[in-house]
């Protein structure tokens, strides 16, 4: 039998060095396992820019100055050039430029079945609906983020404009997913068509991300070894994480045993290290973006692992770290408001603390609390508990294969 052909199109895939270029990165070889012939349309890299990714997966010229090609593990992958721009109006007309010229790419990939791609950008399940339309194929949508509530102010020109773009990609595709029962449950009176609405959650890779009884030998001048608790973060320093809690629990724990680590990069980072320099908070520890292949170490050197969510936008969003953090077999501390993705998740499994006072010096004296009654041994056995979850029903082959099976039910198996 023929192989049926799979376009992934996505804002962000490897050699990009962030979870959502991971995330299609096991997707597409599940699909290919599967059966199915692959190929992805993207950007080049330009969030997390990893020099070694690339070395691995190096990109060249198809057409020069508009479309790059690389090699994911036999996936051919096309490149729309890409940069981060500092401003507004250019990171704008790069967006743009690269619709453009990702819409004409893929008419001339040939003989596509499916095309799959997530959100953000909503406007890429636009472009897909032309895409899917002019080519004869199925178009599946993926929210990872729900629009246009993220935007948070409920009318206006810009809101009611997503609105209808919203509107327009749900009732165009074919299937639609989501990752949990909260992004459901907003969306689904949404759709002319509810049936087309299925719940996929996002998942880990455990052959990566599982418990290590000791870190390795990180670079004892970034991670310094002492018996101080140790909190911390690696993901975007943006503004979807609330950094003002966090200030306000280092500055109310300076003379405690409590250590806080941040890595990344991010909007926020700036406004971060100029809080920390104004405060003397060096509890905080300040990190540049570390190699995804340390994470299991870096990881396995904290003690908890927090999330601080940005009230106003917390219901729109879902970090696919948890996961991560969880598979590790590591406690959680995260700040986020009732009944948001993260907080239901998480309420009847026991791995995490849960915060949702809405106060930032509220927050920060509830985590004081909890902190100074806390120990070691009952953080291990809250990570054991996050650990039993994942290992039951979020492993990279577990959820894979339900992309898998939505394939197969629109177009056919292919074997």
């Amino acid at each position: 039998m023929k192989k049926k052909k799979v376009l992934i199109h996505s804002i962000a895939f490897n050699p990009d060095g962030v979870s959502t270029a991971y995330l299609y990165g096991d997707i597409a070889l599940s699909l290919k396992k599967r059966g199915y012939d692959v190929t992805v349309l993207t950007t080049t890299p330009n969030y997390n820019v990893v020099e070694e990714q690339i070395r691995k997966q190096p990109l060249k010229w198809k057409i020069w100055g508009f479309l790059k090609k690389s090699n994911f593990n036999g996936i051919p992958v096309y490149h729309v050039p890409q940069k981060k721009f500092k401003s507004t109006i250019l990171r704008l007309f790069g967006f743009m430029y690269w619709h453009l010229v990702s819409f004409f790419a893929g008419l001339f990939i040939k003989k596509v079945d499916v095309i799959l791609s997530p959100s953000p950008p909503l406007s890429i399940g636009v472009v897909n609906a032309w895409l899917g339309k002019l080519k004869g194929a199925k178009v599946i949508y993926n929210v990872q983020e729900v629009y246009p509530d993220i935007l948070g102010k409920k009318s206006g020109l810009i809101y009611n404009s997503v609105s209808k773009m919203e509107h327009y990609v749900y009732d165009k595709s074919d299937a639609v997913t989501t990752i949990d029962q909260v992004f459901h449950d907003t969306i689904k009176d949404r759709f002319k068509e509810p049936q087309k609405l299925h719940i996929i959650p996002n998942f880990v890779d455990t052959s990566i991300y599982h418990p290590l009884e000791k870190s390795a030998e990180l670079d004892p001048k970034l991670f310094q070894r002492n018996e101080n608790l140790k909190l911390l973060y690696a993901g975007n320093i943006g503004k979807a994480q609330d950094w003002d809690t966090l200030i306000a629990l280092a500055t109310m724990t300076k003379d405690k045993p409590y250590d806080f680590y941040v890595i990344g990069e991010g909007a926020m980072r700036d406004y971060l290290k100029e809080e920390i320099e104004k405060k003397n908070l060096s509890n905080i520890h300040l990190l540049q973006y570390q190699p995804r292949e340390l994470m299991p170490d870096i990881i396995a050197f904290s003690d908890i692992q927090f999330i601080f969510m940005e009230p106003e936008i917390a219901a729109q969003g879902f970090p696919s770290k948890v996961y991560t953090i969880m598979a590790c077999g590591k406690p959680l501390l995260v700040c986020s408001p009732k009944n948001t993705p993260i907080i239901n998740f998480l309420s009847n499994i026991g791995c995490a603390k849960l915060i949702t006072e809405s106060n930032v010096d509220g927050k920060a004296k509830e985590i004081c609390r909890w902190l100074d009654g806390i120990n070691r041994t009952q953080l291990k056995e809250m990570g054991k508990k996050g650990l039993d979850v994942i290992e039951k029903g979020y492993s990279k082959d577990i959820v894979t294969g339900k992309y898998a099976d939505l394939i197969d039910s629109l177009v056919g198996k292919c074997q």
